[in-house]
């Protein structure tokens, strides 16, 4: 868990760093075209996965034979979709009415085949629990690809600098697999392999279909009935979001899966376990979720500047959002980690067609209305995950808001806190920003330690652990 929150940390560092110097060179229209592209990326990279990853690293002690077939259908199907995206980018430019999306996309689109090729080899660096080696590949290949964008956009490059970031981030981390993980499986295809690994797979890829639909219709619908310009705001506002609530979520998941699959047939083992996770990963997303909403106007105007004014309001509204997207998929997670991938498939389907209300009031009544309803959406979305998960491990969804409400009532009173330090000062936004994150930090481990808030306490414990381990080494 350490090395796969430094690697998510180093990352964010790094992406946030890049992006306030991108985001202050480039427009809202240039990233709102690339916005425009996300759902089709996001689904020919959901197939090219397939849910297969899981289904090898689920497993006991997968054969080379596994490995080859899985590796052999992910590059074909990578090739099928760039070669699909391709043909279709005149008719994707005439949607949108953006003719620069042709060439975009035809550029762009190598990314897949290249993702294609390293996701097979980055499966045993995840089983084995390698989150140094994975951190290492995560943090040079985001350095180096946002170095090549920066120079780009001072060179005049404008939205290209974002294209060839994307595709200099997925060479070099493709690269970097290969370096770390020295795969020595041949090429060979295993029909029998094939059946089983899909057998489990494509449930997830039903899923992660749904999903990925969901996650990104909401770009399609701004970008096509509202403006580019509108659907930069947006994005970059949903990426701040992202940049704590998918972040977290994402070192939880990658961490959570494989080590939670090893106890996966110890109920009251699981259940402790599982429980913990809960009550830090709400813990942790709560606080950050509402110190973002509180500082969101300082955020902006001190990191990226006046042109991005209009996208403070969205980022408030999506970081209340931001609070249950954890929590919603660590629940979905122990469903697929007891092989309940079809009860998987089925709940992404419901919860995503509960949000389609949301995108017609967004249409009726602007995006901040769409954004609104998202937010109930998501708490539903987490009641209907936590009662089915729950019943798996006798975790009713009663224990779980038990557990993780001291977390959202502590981390409302932090916010209000940040937020009038904030009415109060009277300096410039990025000043006012670090005070208000400086005071936040000292609010929530004073009163955490008090209160005795039990998540703050695991952490502090696990921290403590960690710096006495290195101590000790050092003496």
């Amino acid at each position: 868990m350490s090395w796969a929150f430094i690697d998510r940390f180093a990352n964010q560092l790094s992406q946030f760093i890049f992006g306030i110097i991108l985001a202050r060179l480039l427009s809202p229209a240039e990233y709102g075209l690339i916005g425009m592209l996300a759902i089709f990326f996001e689904i020919a990279d959901t197939f090219v996965v397939a849910g297969f990853s899981e289904a090898l690293i689920r497993k006991k002690d997968p054969s080379d034979a596994d490995y080859s077939t899985v590796f052999i259908v992910n590059v074909c199907t990578g090739v099928f979709f760039y070669g699909l995206l391709y043909l279709s980018a005149p008719g994707i430019s005439w949607f949108f009415n953006e003719p620069q999306l042709t060439s975009i996309i035809s550029v762009m689109g190598v990314m897949i085949i290249i993702n294609a090729f390293g996701m097979v080899a980055r499966v045993p660096l995840t089983k084995n629990l390698d989150f140094k080696s994975l951190a290492s590949i995560s943090v040079i290949s985001n350095i180096i690809s946002g170095a090549v964008a920066i120079t780009l956009a001072f060179q005049g490059f404008g939205v290209w600098s974002l294209v060839w970031r994307n595709i200099t981030q997925s060479f070099v981390s493709t690269v970097l697999v290969y370096v770390f993980a020295k795969p020595k499986w041949r090429l060979q295809f295993s029909t029998a392999a094939f059946r089983e690994i899909f057998a489990f797979g494509s449930k997830l890829l039903a899923s992660r279909l749904f999903l990925e639909s969901y996650n990104n219709i909401y770009y399609i619908v701004i970008g096509k009935f509202f403006s580019a310009r509108e659907l930069g705001l947006y994005t970059r506002a949903n990426g701040y979001k992202d940049m704590f609530s998918r972040t977290l979520h994402n070192v939880i998941q990658s961490v959570s899966f494989p080590a939670l699959s090893e106890i996966k047939d110890e109920d009251a083992r699981l259940k402790n376990a599982y429980r913990r996770l809960v009550m830090i990963t709400s813990y942790l997303t709560a606080l950050l979720m509402f110190g973002l909403a509180a500082t969101a106007n300082n955020f902006i105007l001190g990191l990226i500047g006046p042109k991005w004014t209009e996208s403070i309001p969205y980022l408030q509204l999506l970081s209340m959002a931001g609070i249950f997207y954890p929590l919603h998929y660590i629940n979905l997670n122990i469903l697929v980690i007891k092989g309940h991938s079809g009860t998987h498939f089925r709940l992404e389907v419901l919860t995503k067609l509960i949000a389609l209300p949301a995108i017609a009031i967004g249409l009726l009544f602007g995006i901040k209305a769409m954004i609104v309803c998202l937010i109930f959406t998501w708490v539903l979305d987490f009641f209907i995950t936590a009662s089915s998960s729950g019943k798996l491990i006798n975790y009713p969804v009663s224990e779980q808001v038990k557990d993780i409400l001291p977390s959202f009532l502590f981390a409302a009173s932090l916010g209000i806190f940040v937020f009038l330090v904030g009415r109060l000062l009277v300096f410039p936004p990025l000043v006012t920003l670090l005070i208000q994150g400086a005071l936040g930090f000292v609010f929530t481990v004073i009163v955490s330690n008090q209160f005795r808030i039990k998540p703050f306490l695991e952490i502090k414990e696990i921290v403590l652990q960690k710096f006495s381990k290195k101590t000790a080494i050092a003496n």
